[in-house]
């Protein structure tokens, strides 16, 4: 199609100075699905505007053009701890008294300046107390969290920011209605920002450092860059910065970097969702059209890179599994280089029928490959990534990578590859329009890496014209030894440093505080969303296929995808090798198909299937083109019929699994993740209840094969959404979906029982590392009462849902304890389970027992403010009101309603209660439920690293192996 770059003027709805109506001219591109408008304000502010009306919502992303690149040499992870700061309010808000604050803050920031300079250990610890000192001063006028009350009174969603390379990105999911109350904080904040907080806030930051050491990939990924970009800030600094930088901070510098890059002629404001264009743009040029650009925008240059020559390889040590880095440099991402790049990728690795896939993965090779485009401003990458089977070494894996990447360069491969690749690639744009967020993303990567919209928008036209010789081509020209490697072994990481925690007096909460800004724009008067609640009668249809089978079905008349799905209500419980089933059909066949043959079929179809298990149900779902769905459930059918397990597949099935569970050891999330089962459900749980590798070995191979080929023989329940009308799904599935006259009962299983918390008791699993993962689980096997779905779920709201939630307030904002903490009373999934209580938290091993303690006086005594419940109450309610579930989410709803015994939504009782709750109603339900109740208390950690006396002290200490919480 021939697009045409069209330029329009729309006048806006508010008279300008004057009386005047002001002209926005915008762009818009012939052929663009998102029907994208970008302006550009006087100021250089750009604004990308898309319009969709699903739900009552905008996702909205406020980009400013510099990252890590732009950190000075001597303070790394500035732009990071930046990002961090802006949450701290500015002038008007974040503070009770501005002009008495700010010479205090001024003391600070020139504090940190003689700090920083020191080496002298007792020097430093001196200045540290002079600046927790005055710190302590200038906490008086402080009110942590205003930013995120802010938000929370306007019922915004997924309050967050992140930073890369080349990006600092401030990211909010809004009301529709509550796009005015938006725009003026933003604009306040972008124009106004205070930097307060600053100790804590640097704890935080820190203790995300702490979470990354334990996580070799990214160890990993910055060696590789190293190695791909020497010389240039991608390469030679991180985006969290160095452990010396982070303790030794310039509030100057970041002043001085906020000054230079943070103007309008830096930064893009990107929204998609239900709104009106015209309205929306004037209304950001009143709150932003204020900001003064620069005069002369610039960040540092660097010399260009020259090719990299040969393999220039290195080493990673860490605690997890060894893994396989590579990595080719080519131009930046706005370079036409990234549409082959892109193509290739997916060649080698699209997740079903690439060519590592086909070749290493399903031929069992290599325990697994991927590869993606890192698209960078400077520079983008290919990164390929591979993990080695048991007794395979990181060489020996490179040596079968590159082997793929060879038959790029030769041709060897087959003439289907390329147009199925681009067929899923326009299958992903369009599901991707289905999603606000996705929209907001393809903004920001356009604005932040200089991509022409029209280049964006004619992507897949380009893509659909490339033939196999331009990629064959291509790969000759680029694709050779001329790449960064990373071997990523496992072993004791000796460059790792203790830092002991400082000596932070706890800064107030001054929870009842609040700035006339907030107070104004909680009063703030809007057009009130009215809510709509799921109604299975008005939704959806319950009814029956010609078969006979249950059939849930919702009609899609947004686009030509499906998404079909057959229920089983039974799962591991009943079955504790059918979470197994699904892996092993990765590398399986038919008698007459080949994996890869299944595979590659599926995805020229552009349709994929999924098998998932969970504690009670198995779900086999089919996804894709619904002009497609007859052949891809036909493809099924055929498939899971004749599945053809072998002795020799089965044998490196079993070994592959072996080494996964293996490596999953050497993970600390992982370790974590079957610790906190353990701990909550004993022994018996998802995780421990699977086959031994004995019982694998005597099953022999079509033992799980046929566990999914007798599906069709059980009791089940089809979900369809999709274009078909009720009529015609009902008889397509009765022609292709063969089941027997006379369905067998699902298996009855024992269930996993979350375990009775009677007394107080540690449990404790080993794992070596700067921080401990640790959870509070409370558990008096209290029956769910749906009568009082309200007050719990407003109780997680004030206290720990959010980061205008107590704890999040009392252990990351005052104390500085941890960068990730959390509390939640859960009413349970499933009908004739009780309700329990947890917290969690991350932190530092030195800091646990301040953890503990602080943890439990808030729940002991849980802190009151009604200007925080009010908050919490305002945030609730408008985020019900916009809250909608629609698609197939409608059906799942419905099951999982079924599940819990209810026959509706759940939120719409919440709602309705919701004005008659007070913050005597959440005090005593706390009391009652949480305050002084005893729990376990589940850590993983570096036992000679924690204080074990203050654990002996808190109850009986159960050491656990990891052999235990693993179960093998």
């Amino acid at each position: 199609m021939k697009l045409r770059f069209i330029v329009t003027a729309c006048l806006a709805a508010v008279m300008a100075l004057g009386g005047q109506a002001k002209e926005y001219r915008y762009r818009t591109v012939e052929g663009d699905l998102m029907n994208t408008r970008i302006y550009t304000l006087d100021n250089g502010l750009k604004v990308y505007l898309s319009v969709n009306k699903e739900k009552p919502r905008i996702q909205t992303y406020i980009a400013v053009r510099t990252g890590s690149r732009n950190d000075p040499a001597e303070t790394t992870g500035l732009a990071h701890y930046l990002e961090h700061l802006m949450f701290k309010g500015t002038k008007s808000f974040g503070t009770s008294d501005a002009a008495a604050e700010a010479p205090l803050l001024a003391e600070i920031e020139a504090k940190y300046e003689v700090y920083r300079r020191l080496s002298d250990a007792q020097q430093r610890r001196d200045c540290y107390k002079e600046i927790d000192s005055l710190s302590q001063l200038a906490a008086k006028y402080f009110i942590p969290n205003e930013y995120d009350k802010l938000m929370a009174s306007i019922g915004a969603q997924g309050t967050n920011a992140y930073t890369s390379n080349d990006v600092t990105c401030y990211v909010e999911d809004i009301p529709a209605n509550e796009v005015e109350n938006w725009l003026r904080v933003e604009g306040d904040r972008f124009a106004n920002m205070v930097i307060r907080g600053f100790h804590t806030e640097l704890e935080s930051v820190y203790e995300e450092y702490n979470i990354g050491l334990a996580q070799d990939t990214r160890k990993a990924y910055a060696a590789l860059f190293a190695k791909a970009c020497p010389g240039h800030p991608y390469g030679t600094q991180t985006t969290i910065g160095t452990q010396e930088h982070l303790k030794n901070p310039s509030i100057t510098n970041i002043k001085n970097y906020f000054n230079r890059y943070y103007v309008p002629n830096n930064m893009a404001v990107c929204m998609a969702g239900d709104m009106d264009p015209d309205k929306v743009i004037a209304l950001i040029d009143k709150y932003f059209g204020g900001l003064k650009p620069a005069a002369s925008l610039s960040r540092p240059e660097y010399p260009e890179l020259k090719p990299l020559c040969g393999v220039q390889d290195t080493t990673v040590v860490g605690k997890e599994a060894e893994r396989l880095m590579m990595a080719w440099r080519f131009k930046g991402a706005s370079d036409m280089q990234a549409d082959t790049l892109d193509v290739i990728s997916n060649m080698l690795a699209n997740g079903k029928a690439g060519l590592f896939e086909v070749n290493l993965e399903q031929k069992m090779l290599a325990q697994g490959a991927g590869a993606f485009l890192y698209g960078l401003n400077d520079y983008s990458a290919l990164v390929v990534s591979g993990t080695p089977k048991d007794n395979q070494s990181l060489e020996e894996l490179r040596g079968l990578i590159c082997g793929e990447i060879d038959k790029l360069r030769r041709g060897d491969f087959s003439d289907d590859l390329l147009p199925a690749v681009v067929n899923n690639m326009k299958l992903d744009f369009y599901k991707s329009l289905q999603s606000n967020e996705a929209r907001a993303d393809m903004f920001v990567d356009a604005f932040v890496n200089g991509k022409k919209w029209e280049d964006v928008v004619r992507r897949l036209d380009r893509v659909s014209g490339m033939t196999k010789q331009q990629i064959v081509d291509f790969a000759r020209r680029h694709l050779a030894d001329n790449y960064a490697c990373v071997y990523k072994v496992q072993g004791n990481d000796t460059t790792l440093k203790k830092i002991d925690k400082p000596q932070i007096t706890p800064i107030p909460t001054n929870r009842d505080k609040s700035s006339a800004f907030l107070e104004e724009i909680k009063s703030a008067k809007t057009e009130p969303i009215q809510p709509r609640f799921v109604d299975f009668d008005r939704d959806m249809t319950v009814t029956r296929t010609k078969a006979g089978l249950p059939l849930l079905y919702k009609k899609n008349t947004d686009d030509g995808l499906f998404d079909l799905t057959f229920h089983y209500a039974f799962g591991s419980e009943a079955d504790r090798a059918i979470s197994l089933a699904p892996d092993y059909l990765y590398y399986i066949g038919t008698d007459k198909k080949t994996s890869a043959q299944v595979k590659q079929e599926f995805y020229s179809l552009a349709c994929d299937y999924s098998v998932s298990v969970s504690s009670d149900a198995v779900y086999v779902r089919l996804t894709g083109l619904n002009e497609n769905l007859s052949k891809a459930l036909a493809l099924w059918e055929n498939f899971v019929g004749n599945a053809k397990g072998d002795a020799e597949s089965y044998e490196k099935y079993v070994n592959l699994l072996m080494k996964s569970r293996a490596d999953a050891k050497k993970n600390q999330r992982a370790n974590f993740s079957r610790l906190q089962a353990y701990a909550i459900y004993g022994p018996y749980n998802s995780y421990t209840n699977t086959l031994s590798e004995a019982e694998l070995r005597a099953a022999g191979p079509q033992m799980l094969p046929d566990l999914l080929k007798r599906l069709n023989g059980m009791e089940h329940t089809v979900l369809y959404y999709g274009p078909y009308g009720e009529k015609e799904i009902s008889a397509l599935v009765t022609r292709l979906h063969k089941t027997p006259k006379k369905l067998q009962p699902v298996p009855a299983g024992r269930e996993y029982r979350a375990q009775e918390t009677p007394v107080d008791e540690v449990f404790i699993a080993p794992y070596d590392a700067k921080n401990i993962y640790m959870m509070q689980y409370h558990n008096e096997n209290r029956p769910w009462n749906a009568d009082e779905m309200p007050v719990q779920t407003i109780f997680n709201e004030y206290f720990g849902g959010s980061m205008n939630g107590v704890v999040f307030q009392e252990l990351r904002e005052a104390r500085g304890l941890a960068y990730s903490a959390g509390a939640s009373y859960d009413c349970p999934w499933r009908k004739g389970h009780p309700e329990t209580f947890t917290t969690y938290i991350i932190s530092q091993n030195d800091k646990m027992t301040d953890c503990i303690r602080v943890f439990n006086e808030i729940l002991d005594t849980l802190p009151q403010s009604q200007a925080a419940f009010e908050i919490a109450r305002q945030s609730l309610t408008k985020s019900l009101q916009s809250r909608r579930v629609t698609r197939a989410s409608v059906l799942y709803s419905y099951l999982n309603a079924r599940r819990l015994g209810v026959g509706g939504d759940l939120y719409a009782r919440v709602y309705e209660a919701l004005p008659q709750l007070k913050l005597a109603d959440i005090a005593d339900f706390e009391r009652k439920n949480m305050a002084r109740k005893p729990c376990r208390y589940i850590i993983l950690g570096n036992e000679g690293e924690l204080d074990m006396e203050a654990l002996g002290r808190i109850g009986k200490v159960h050491r656990l192996i990891t052999e235990e919480i693993f179960g093998y």
